[in-house]
Order: C-alpha cells, then structure tokens, then sequence
C-alpha cells in the first residue's frame, strides 16, 4: 500500500511528541507544561483559590467579626456606640428580663428530642429502606418530599392543623370522643414546644433518612451475605455490621440535628414567634427580637456570637465523643 502524504506541520509534531512522552509539548512554542508544575506552583493555586476565598469572607467571616465588634458596644443601630466591654455577655447570662437561658433550655430540649426521637426515626427508614423494598423509591421520594417544600408553606399548614376551630387535629379528637384532649395546641404554654417539634420532625426525617439510606447502601454486600451464612439475624447483622459501618453519616447526622436545633428560627417564627409567654423561644427568635423590635443591636450580636459558639462547640464536643467510640 502507498505511503500517505503527511504534512510537514504535522511531521514536526509527531517528532516532539516522541522526544516528549508523558509531557504535553506545545506545538507552538515546544514547552514542556505539566499537571505536576502547575499544582506545585503556590502561586497559581492562590489565583485559583481567590475567588473562593473572597467568598466565604464575605458571606461568613466578615459577618462573625462584625457581630464580635458589635457585641462589645451598647448601640441602637443608628447614632453613637457606647464601648461596654462584656457587659452584653454579663446580662446576658444573668438577667431574667433577656430570657436567653430559658431560649437556650428550649433549643437543647429540641437538640434532645432530635437526637433521640427524629434520628431513630430516620435510621429504622433507612435500615427499612435499604432492603431493597418493593417500591424502595418511590418511598424515598414521599420521604424526602417535606425537606423539599418551603418553610413558610409547613409552617402555614401546621397552624391550620392545629387551629383550635377547624383544625383536623381537634376536629378529629372531636370526631372520636375525645373532646376533651383539644388544646389550643400553639397558645398553650405547655403544648406549645412541643405543637413546634412535630413540624420540625415532620420535615427533617426524610433528610436525615436519605443520608443514613446512603450509608446503608454503601455497606459491602459481601460482608452481609457472609453474616447471614453465620446464622446471623437482621437486627444482629443491623447492630454488628451496618451500624459500625455507617457511624461517620451517624455522626454527621448528629451534628447536623444538634446544631440544627440550636439556631432554629425559620418554623418556630411562623407558627409562634416565641410565644406564647415566650414558651417557645429560641436564642434565634430572641436575636431577632433585640434587633429589631428592642433595637439592642450589641445585645443582638452578642446572642449570635453565643450561638456561634454553641454551634462550633458543640460540633467538637459530638465528634470527640465518636472518636472516643471508635
């Protein structure tokens, strides 16, 4: 067979691809540029981080520093500022009229029922789920579908549920005899917290399912198939196997709901707004009261400084306790 014409262009590139194997050679200027040159360049990385990092600055860092600035001063939000030191956080802690450690016995008691009501919950789905069920998927989906909807919209429709007149709750109480058990499930200081976490576990559980079902999915078959030929139970191979397999999405899943549960604001807002007799309120709510009805603004900063705190503390504190586990 005749040779094909080449080009002399192209001869020239072939040349400089056999005298540079592994590199990549430019055919205009015959430099050597390589993936390993550019990754050890700081510089080029510091150009690639930038953008990012400007970013995060802005959204995070600049608006925790503004608020620790804030927290040291007595300011209304317009006018002079009075430096005060830890004055805010002294009140904080110790006046009644602030109400910031009963906000703070609420968040904590949602953290508790989050952990040990919402994410049981959300495991037994998962371990449910994650027998490929019939119809595993579209399970899912009805699942997840409340993390997805607007918060606004739940908080909307749980306050016709639990409206005291028509609401399907007490008409249903009404419907079976038990008239008596129908409350003013939000304007009762005693009902309201937990008229509040029913929402709240509604619409998470399906987050924290789909997370855990992931994990679950994720544990060999291998290791499975070898248990059960051992003789092994589901609920043995559940606790001896697919648990200790899946304990970082565990932990993950713990922080999210303990810190989740801390700085709480958006449902709590619609259904009651802290009330009633601030029977639901949480350092979100209260945060958002200084600010903007008591115009404290160092007071405000100084709760979201706290809740930072809280939040970042108590993310350490549930990572060490699983490390301590493992």
């Amino acid at each position: 067979m005749a040779d094909c014409a080449v080009s002399p262009k192209v001869k020239a590139a072939l040349l400089r691809l056999s005298r540079d194997p592994g590199g990549t050679a430019s055919p205009y200027t015959g430099r050597k540029i390589t993936m390993h040159k550019i990754y050890s360049n700081k510089l080029h990385i510091l150009i690639f981080l930038l953008p990012a990092l400007i970013l995060f600055c802005g959204v995070l860092i600049a608006p925790i520093g503004a608020s620790l600035y804030y927290s040291f001063f007595d300011w209304k939000g317009i006018g002079a500022k009075t430096f005060i030191g830890l004055a805010n956080y002294k009140e904080l802690f110790t006046s009644n009229s602030i109400g910031f450690m009963k906000a703070l016995r609420n968040s904590l008691l949602l953290a508790l029922l989050s952990v040990f009501l919402q994410l049981p919950l959300a495991l037994g789905l998962a371990l449910t789920l994650g027998k490929n069920i019939k119809g595993e998927r579209m399970f899912l989906s009805v699942y997840f579908m409340p993390v997805l909807i607007s918060t606004v919209v739940i908080g909307q429709l749980w306050l016709k549920i639990y409206n005291p007149d028509y609401g399907i709750l007490n008409v249903f109480l009404r419907k079976i005899g038990l008239e008596s058990w129908t409350r003013i499930w939000l304007g009762d200081k005693n009902t309201a917290l937990g008229a509040v976490f029913v929402p709240t576990l509604w619409q998470y559980v399906g987050y924290h399912m789909l997370l855990l079902y992931a994990g679950v999915k994720s544990v060999p078959m291998e290791l499975r198939e070898a248990a059960m030929l051992d003789g092994a139970t589901d609920a043995q191979v559940n606790r001896y196997i697919v648990l200790p397999y899946i304990k970082p999405i565990l932990r993950i899943s713990v922080i999210f709901a303990v810190t989740g549960s801390l700085k709480s604001f958006d449902l709590i807002y619609v259904l009651t707004n802290g009330g009633p007799r601030h029977a639901t309120e949480v350092p979100s709510t209260l945060m958002i009261n200084m600010l903007f009805l008591r115009n404290r603004y160092g007071m405000g900063s100084t709760i979201a400084v706290m809740l930072i705190i809280l939040c970042f503390g108590f993310a350490l504190l549930i990572s060490a306790m699983f490390r301590e586990e493992e």
